[in-house]
């Protein structure tokens, strides 16, 4: 590697450090606001978690498509799943923001960048399918784990990515454990 692509490497790694800042709607267990970074950690950490699941799937190729399917972020921050609209279309924000953030990498690593956030957001490979669903599972995990305001609104979780989140009866069966969390949060909220 020569100077040059190190530079560039150092370059995008620094223009990526605010995702550790970028925050999200979530909130942590402590009551403060989870970021974009954890958020990808435990989604990547979830992958690992489940790779014996799937053995057919090719792991480095999951773990890279949790890596980078946020990324984006890191430049407009996050826009919650219940403030989005159809006037604004968050898939082309976030992969425009990804073409600027890699635009410093050399062509082959930006080419590969973008190449995986595409299959992430095209859902085009089973490993951007699982990614998907794991995406969703996290989020609402998280949901029944943070320390939420009073009028956080729990019954959205119930129906928030269920389409993804049916990939298969393995992220099924974690959706119905985690619904059924979420089912007693929202009982415990209306009384």
């Amino acid at each position: 590697m020569n100077k040059q692509d190190i530079t560039a490497l150092l370059n995008f790694l620094r223009a990526s450090e605010p995702l550790k800042s970028t925050l999200r709607s979530g909130y942590t267990a402590s009551g403060r606001r989870e970021s974009t970074a954890e958020h990808t950690w435990r989604l990547s950490l979830m992958a690992l978690l489940l790779e014996d699941e799937y053995p057919e799937m090719d792991l480095l190729k999951l773990l890279k498509i949790c890596i980078v399917h946020d990324l984006g972020e890191v430049i407009n921050g996050d826009i919650p799943a219940i403030n989005q609209s159809e006037s604004h279309d968050k898939n082309f924000q976030e992969r425009y923001d990804l073409d600027g953030l890699t635009s410093v990498l050399p062509d082959g690593l930006k080419t590969k960048i973008m190449s995986l956030w595409d299959e992430y957001d095209q859902g085009s490979s089973k490993e951007a399918q699982l990614a998907k669903a794991l995406d969703k599972l996290e989020t609402i995990l998280q949901h029944t784990q943070g320390k939420n305001p009073k009028n956080f609104d729990y019954e959205f979780n119930l129906t928030y990515g269920k389409k993804q989140t049916d990939f298969d009866g393995n992220t099924r069966a974690i959706r119905n454990l985690i619904d059924q969390d979420t089912e007693l949060l929202l009982c415990k909220d209306k009384n």
